[in-house]
């Protein structure tokens, strides 16, 4: 990876507040696991999940209205919305329904494949340049998961065990697919507008999927801290934290960008400890470190 004071033409300053930025985007995720797990116990999944991805698409639209950010060309707006059902439509019912079956921390380690799918899908569409030290610290991060999971506590067997295990890999995919593909409209569109169109495009098939999950749901007899719950998920995971990542694409690239997540197992772990009683092992010490290093050696 390059090691000049700019990437793409940015000042250096701007890259090195992204990467601040990133890092308190990957607490937010590696919290979010155990919140949306300790959501699920009062709401079904895809209610859940479609309340608080509509919560978050009317807080960008809000958002970009008080900036007065005008839309972009129709064919990009289309393109946005059709990207958003990918990147915010399959990929959240894919997240919710895999970590309901299956433990907080198993789903953010497996979520951890992310950067090297990311890297190889941009390397082959040309949009990424990764170069050797890129691919040691992409080897050596995946290293680092495969020590942490060979010995997580979480880890369970089981068909339910098994069938989560396979949905939060495919959502690892769908987003890989979709940070790709949106790459080329962030240096076009603003950040704000590529937030609100892509959840508001995601919105609208999980609103549809979620329906009867929703009406069966008697959301006045909710706990407070299930409210919590649901509104940590879209105001700081679905809006503080993805404009964070698309300010990270734009700047210094996907691959650069989702190395960022290989942190989130580190947060998640720790945090389903204290939160659920998800006992981390020594092994995920060794493997954290691994994470870390890869994280500094693509980054550098």
């Amino acid at each position: 990876m390059s090691t000049s004071a700019t990437h793409e033409g940015h000042p250096h300053h701007r890259v090195w507040v992204t990467d601040a930025l990133l890092l308190l985007m990957a607490t937010i995720w590696g919290v979010n696991f155990s919140v949306v797990k300790y959501g699920m116990r009062y709401v079904e999944p895809m209610a859940f999940n479609a309340v608080r991805v509509v919560i978050a698409g009317v807080a960008l639209v809000l958002i970009a209205r008080v900036r007065r950010l005008t839309l972009p060309p129709r064919p990009q707006l289309l393109t946005l919305l059709a990207l958003g059902v990918l990147g915010n439509g399959v990929y959240q019912a894919l997240f919710v329904e895999g970590i309901s079956r299956t433990r907080a921390g198993n789903a953010s380690l497996l979520m951890a494949a992310t950067p090297a799918l990311i890297a190889i899908l941009g390397r082959l569409r040309g949009v990424e340049k990764v170069h050797a030290r890129g691919y040691v610290g992409i080897a050596l991060s995946v290293s680092g998961i495969g020590v942490v999971m060979t010995g997580t506590a979480a880890a369970t067997a089981g068909d339910a065990s098994l069938t989560g295990d396979a949905f939060i890999l495919l959502c690892s995919l769908t987003w890989a697919v979709y940070t790709v593909l949106l790459k080329p409209y962030t240096h076009h569109v603003d950040g704000v507008l590529v937030s609100a169109l892509t959840m508001i495009g995601g919105a609208i098939p999980l609103c549809l999927l979620a329906t009867p999950s929703v009406l069966r749901t008697d959301w006045t007899a909710l706990p407070a801290m299930a409210w919590a719950s649901i509104l940590y998920g879209a105001l700081f995971a679905l809006v503080i934290a993805y404009l964070i990542w698309y300010r990270g694409v734009k700047l210094i690239g996907p691959t650069r960008t989702s190395m960022y997540s290989n942190l989130q197992p580190i947060i998640a772990v720790l945090v389903a400890w204290a939160a659920l009683g998800e006992v981390p092992t020594p092994a995920q010490g060794v493997g954290a470190a691994a994470v870390m290093t890869g994280l500094l050696l693509t980054r550098t």
